[in-house]
């Protein structure tokens, strides 16, 4: 597996590197790169670059240079502080690191892109003026635009050896089965409990048509089959998890809540006690549709209290 992890030095990305302790990772056989990106446009002289006294360099141009090259430096050094924190946490793991300069969410995602990433690891922002998470512009865009999974690390309610605690969002479609395939294949602690949640949206009409009996009756009916068609998905979801998870000792359940899906799972992963929320992300033809149209997911991220991963097939 190879996860690129993205490594700004601050307290939310060294809150992603920790939090991935607890996110049912192999000790051994994993590939990580921890990639910092100065934002420097302009690109510092080469050691070898020549200098030619017949034209002097432009005004300014020489401290815009030295002033990139100080920030690549400290670029550097935040690479290696998150090279060295990512090891001491997973000591089996090959770690490198990868210095980069321009617009750090494009020098991302191009980096996963050229690296083959499986996953991306990104640290969230704090919270907002409305008390909740809330994501930064570069994980968002990283998130939206990525052409794989996207881990937003937050802090885990659940500390030491102790089981995690999953939940994942299933709607029935092709990205929710990624989703659970993806938590099947991680090894998690002995003892965690995984939650699969099939948020019911209620088909709402206007009330003052529900005053007339046969449209009344009408709502009530498809009410009914949308009730017993998420129980269905539920129920094939958690039998696709156990397949998946074979007997390893862990709980595994399935509820059915009433409500759009962006406010359910968020609200439902607070009482849990949720490490992380899975959830598959809504497939669009192009980067601009991704972009302009958003997803449950991406809101699901920028709400949840603890780690987002979205699952993306490869």
């Amino acid at each position: 597996m190879r996860i690129l992890i993205a490594y700004d030095g601050s307290d939310p990305a060294d809150t992603a590197i920790d939090g991935l302790r607890r996110a049912g990772f192999p000790a051994e056989n994993v590939e990580a790169l921890v990639v910092s990106v100065g934002e420097v446009w302009l690109p510092p002289p080469s050691p070898d670059e020549a200098v030619d006294e017949a034209f002097p360099v432009p005004l300014g141009l020489k401290e815009a240079r030295e002033r990139a090259a100080q920030v690549m430096d400290e670029a550097e050094q935040v690479a290696q502080r998150g090279s060295k924190r990512v090891q001491h946490n997973f000591s089996g793991w090959r770690v490198s690191h990868e210095v980069r300069n321009g617009s750090p969410g494009f020098e991302l995602l191009k980096c996963a892109r050229e690296w083959s990433a499986d996953l991306i690891v990104v640290g969230s922002h704090g919270r907002s003026a409305l008390g909740r998470f809330v994501l930064g512009s570069v994980s968002q865009k990283v998130l939206t635009e990525a052409e794989t999974s996207v881990h937003i690390g937050r802090p885990n309610p659940g500390s030491g050896k102790s089981g995690e605690r999953i939940l994942i969002g299933v709607d029935g479609s092709p990205a929710a089965l990624a989703a659970i395939r993806a938590v099947a294949k991680r090894n998690w602690t002995d003892g965690s409990e995984i939650r699969i949640l099939v948020a019911d949206d209620v088909f709402r009409g206007n009330p003052i048509w529900l005053l007339i009996p046969p449209v009344r009756e009408f709502f009530e009916e498809v009410r009914t089959e949308e009730r017993t068609q998420a129980e269905q998905f539920a129920i094939a979801a958690a039998k696709e998890l156990r397949e998946g998870l074979g007997g390893r000792n862990m709980t595994i359940s399935s509820v059915v809540h009433a409500g759009d899906p962006k406010h359910v799972l968020v609200k439902h992963a607070e009482e849990f006690g949720a490490d992380c929320i899975f959830t598959g992300a809504t497939g669009f033809s192009s980067v601009l549709e991704r972009v302009i149209l958003g997803s449950v997911s991406a809101a699901i991220a920028a709400r949840a209290h603890c780690s987002v991963e979205v699952v993306r097939e490869s």
